[in-house]
C-alpha cells in the first residue's frame, strides 16, 4: 500500500500543478465539453454585464459519470511495418473477442461568478482485451495488451471568462498518464501527455453561441495543432439543436421533453499510450531494458458513430446510453527515445516504429450521471 502510495502522490503533485498553471497561461483542451455550463445563470453585476454561458435546451452538465464502454469483436493485424518490424516475424494477426472497461469522470466547479468561472475534473478508463487463443500471443505489443490491457488516469481545468455580454473566452488544460501500467507500478510522470486549447466566442442570444479557436491534442493519436469550431445552437421551439466542437465532437439534438433526449453524431477518440512498462522480452528472448522494445507508444485514435438516449431517471440522476459503430482512425506505435515527444502532424513523413491494422466493430456505452440543478 505505502508503494502505492508513493507512486500516486507525484503524479497528483504533478497534475495539480498543471491545473494551476492553467488559471495563468490562458489555455484550453478540446477534451472539455462546453456545455457543462448549461445550469448557470448571469445577472448584473453594478454596471457591468457579462454573457451567459449557457444557451437555452442544451443537454445538461454531468457532474460525476460512472459508467462501462464495450466494443464487440474484431480482427488486429500487429507490426506487419515499421522500422522495427523484422522481415514479418514481429508480425502477427488475433482475434480481439471484446475490449471493454470502466469509465469513471468527474466535472466539479470550483470558482462559480458572473465574471468567471473555473471547473477541474478528473477521469479514470480501464480498457481491458480479451484475445480468442490468448496463449498463442508472440507478438510484444499483443501480449502486453492481453496481459495488462491500457489504463487511463487524468486531471484537467477549465476557465470560462465571459468578456461583456455577448463575448467570452474558454481557456482548459488536460494532463494524463496513460499506458499498460498498474496500480502496484506506475509509469514515470515525464510519459505524461498534455492537451491545451483556447476559444474565443460569441453568444448572440439565448439559442445561439459559438467559438473558434486553437488545439494542442492527441486525439488523433498523436500530437497535433488543430483549429476547433464550437457552434451550439437551439431552435426557437427548444425541439432541435446542434452541440459541436470540431473535430472533436458534433451532434444533432432532438428534445422529445426536458427528460428526455436523442442525439446522433460522431466523436473523435484518442490519445497516446506508453506501452513496455511491465518488462515484457523480445521475439529474441532478450529482457525488456536489452530490448528494441523501449519507449514505445500507441497512437490511439478511434472515431465513434453513436446515436444516444439520455433520460433524467430521478432528480438529478440521470441514464445515459450510447451505440453505434467504431472506426479505427491511428492504432500505430512510435518510438520516443526517454519519453520525448516529436511532432508529425498531418503531413510528416516520419516512419512508425510499428503499424497495426484494426478492423471495425460496433460498440454501445451505458452510464449513470449525477447532473448539476
Amino acid at each position: 500500500m505505502l508503494k502505492i502510495f508513493r507512486c500516486v502522490l507525484p503524479f497528483f503533485v504533478g497534475m495539480i500543478s498543471v491545473n494551476a498553471i492553467a488559471q495563468t497561461d490562458t489555455t484550453a483542451a478540446d477534451e472539455e465539453d462546453y456545455s457543462i455550463y448549461d445550469n448557470l445563470d448571469f445577472v448584473d453585476e453594478g454596471a457591468k454585464r457579462f454573457a451567459s454561458a449557457k444557451i437555452k435546451g442544451i443537454s445538461p452538465q454531468k457532474l460525476i459519470t460512472i459508467g462501462y464502454d464495450f466494443q464487440g469483436g474484431y480482427n488486429i493485424d500487429a507490426g506487419k511495418k515499421g522500422t522495427l518490424a523484422n522481415g514479418g516475424i514481429l508480425s502477427q494477426k488475433a482475434v480481439v473477442n471484446s475490449t471493454q472497461g470502466l469509465r469513471v469522470e468527474a466535472n466539479i466547479p470550483v470558482i462559480s461568478k458572473n465574471s468567471l468561472i473555473v471547473q477541474v475534473g478528473g477521469r479514470f478508463w480501464d480498457v481491458k482485451y480479451d484475445f480468442e487463443d490468448e496463449t498463442e500471443l508472440t507478438n510484444p505489443t499483443l501480449r502486453t495488451l492481453a496481459d495488462n490491457g491500457l489504463t487511463s488516469l487524468g486531471l484537467n481545468s477549465t476557465i470560462f471568462k465571459p468578456l461583456n455580454e455577448t463575448s467570452f473566452l474558454l481557456f482548459q488544460v488536460d494532463a494524463g498518464m496513460n499506458g499498460d501500467y498498474t496500480f502496484d507500478e506506475f509509469q514515470s510522470l515525464k510519459y505524461n501527455r498534455y492537451s491545451v486549447a483556447a476559444l474565443w466566442g460569441k453568444r448572440p442570444n439565448d439559442n445561439k453561441q459559438w467559438a473558434v479557436g486553437l488545439s494542442r491534442t492527441y486525439r488523433a493519436g498523436e500530437l497535433n495543432y488543430i483549429p476547433i469550431v464550437m457552434y451550439n445552437w437551439t431552435s426557437i421551439n427548444n425541439k432541435w439543436g446542434t452541440e459541436i466542437l470540431f473535430p472533436a465532437r458534433a451532434h444533432v439534438r432532438y428534445t422529445v421533453n426536458p427528460r428526455n433526449m436523442l442525439f446522433a453524431g460522431f466523436e473523435l477518440e484518442g490519445n497516446s499510450y506508453r506501452i513496455g512498462n511491465q518488462g515484457f522480452v523480445d521475439i529474441n528472448n532478450k529482457p525488456y531494458e536489452d530490448s528494441d522494445f523501449q519507449d514505445l507508444e500507441i497512437r490511439r485514435s478511434e472515431l465513434r458513430f453513436r446515436l444516444m438516449y439520455e433520460r433524467q431517471i430521478t432528480g438529478f440522476i440521470w441514464l445515459s446510453a450510447q451505440a453505434g459503430y467504431r472506426y479505427n482512425y491511428s492504432y500505430n506505435i512510435d518510438q520516443l527515445k526517454d519519453g520525448k515527444e516529436f511532432y508529425r502532424g498531418f503531413f510528416g513523413d516520419q516512419e512508425f516504429a510499428l503499424e497495426n491494422e484494426l478492423t471495425n466493430p460496433l460498440y454501445f456505452n451505458l452510464s449513470i450521471n449525477l447532473v448539476s440543478p
